[in-house]
């Protein structure tokens, strides 16, 4: 009797690995790949889902507000912002699918559920850095093109590339709900079930790819930095030193973009294309809640550091700015 009471108890304690369906505590005897268990553990929720979650509602709410007031400031529609907003959205949909895959895996534990959670994460961490990626573009063609920068070629420009960036994000996460899983061969899969290697590979090898171009745009833009610093110190202009300075500060922002996403996200792509689904689960998380922050730390940098969208939170929140006629800027100056 008291053995079964015993399993009884066992058998009512949620899994640790439920809330993120993808991760399982590990235990010498089973592989570390993250993924859907019915495995009893003792302990109701596993701290690294409740830290995921926080993320992701933290991330939520950060990105939420700059949404809306991208949205509803008819101002705010130069390509440079259509581009933060992009990202913010991207963000935005990733905290969102963070929390939901929490909650939703307390009430309902299913590999359909498992399955829409992944290629719903996949597409908005996919979107969030294909949107970086864009950003960055979008700010050596106003460095390289500034004179023809602010037409209606290049808000067509920017159009075609969210596009391309929202296609391809909702491509691959699409893939593993299409039946590019490991759910029906457990041997096959990665350190992120369902997902298969072959798709953590695929995954890990864009992410550098973007990276290494995003590396590249960013000495062409150094290099055209230093080529304005030359004509300037030949030149003696005043005005065109002011245009430095502001330049100098967008290249000192992109530099910091590019540092925290490398912090975030080189660890966990790395750990993709190492790691077997024999490890301990923990490392995967370890690798995994870094690079959520990337998209916490995404909307401080672009969003609230920018005076426009400043005076934007201000007027939302006091009511009592007037907005004052000012130009656009070009992203070399946020």
């Amino acid at each position: 009797m008291n053995e079964s009471l015993v399993v009884n108890d066992s058998s009512a304690s949620p899994v640790a690995g439920e809330a993120f369906p993808w991760m399982e505590a590990y235990s010498p005897e089973r592989n570390g790949s993250l993924e859907l268990s019915t495995a009893p553990l003792d302990f109701p929720i596993n701290p690294w889902d409740i830290m995921l979650c926080m993320s992701g509602t933290v991330i939520a709410c950060e990105n939420a507000i700059v949404v809306a007031i991208i949205f509803y400031t008819p101002t705010l529609r130069t390509p440079m912002f259509v581009l933060i907003g992009s990202l913010a959205t991207a963000d935005l949909l990733a905290g969102m699918g963070l929390i939901l895959n929490f909650v939703f895996q307390y009430v309902i534990s299913s590999e359909t559920i498992s399955l829409i959670t992944v290629g719903f994460l996949v597409a908005s961490f996919t979107a969030s850095i294909s949107s970086l990626l864009a950003i960055t573009v979008d700010r050596y063609f106003s460095l390289y093109n500034a004179l023809t920068y602010f037409s209606e070629k290049t808000l067509q420009y920017v159009h075609l590339m969210l596009l391309g960036t929202w296609g391809v994000s909702l491509f691959l996460g699409l893939l593993p709900v299409l039946g590019w899983n490991c759910l029906d061969d457990p041997s096959s899969c990665s350190i992120v079930r369902p997902l298969t290697r072959s798709n953590v590979t695929l995954l890990a090898t864009s992410f550098f790819a973007i990276f290494m171009l995003m590396l590249t745009l960013y000495f062409k833009i150094c290099k055209i930095v230093c080529h304005h610093a030359h004509q300037i110190a030949l030149q003696q202009h005043f005005f065109a030193t002011s245009h430095y300075v502001a330049t100098k500060k967008g290249v000192s922002t992109l530099a910091i973009i590019l540092g925290t996403f490398g912090a975030s996200w080189l660890p966990f792509a790395i750990y993709c294309l190492v790691g077997e689904r024999e490890y301990p689960s923990v490392y995967t998380y370890a690798t995994l809640l870094p690079a959520t922050y990337n998209s916490m730390i995404n909307p401080i940098i672009y969003a609230y550091r920018n005076a426009e969208i400043q005076r934007s939170i201000y007027m939302l929140l006091c009511g009592c700015f007037q907005a004052k006629s000012y130009r656009s800027r070009s992203p070399s100056e946020v």
